[in-house]
């Protein structure tokens, strides 16, 4: 199965607490994380949600 890298690049500070769910939900809670999910519908849609703060790479 394929991977997603995904990359926080913009703050979560004055985000919508939806958002920041999502952001954590991923592993991603400061600028600069990474973090490799599998490339499935579930994670397509989180990456849809906040896509504005991140930084998406096919693996």
């Amino acid at each position: 199965m394929a991977n997603i890298k995904i990359e926080l690049v913009k703050s979560l500070n004055g985000r919508l607490d939806k958002h920041i769910a999502t952001a954590k939900s991923l592993g991603l809670t400061k600028i600069g994380d990474k973090t490799v999910q599998p490339d499935n519908p579930q994670t397509k849609g989180k990456i849809a949600q906040i896509g504005y703060l991140l930084k998406v790479t096919e693996e």
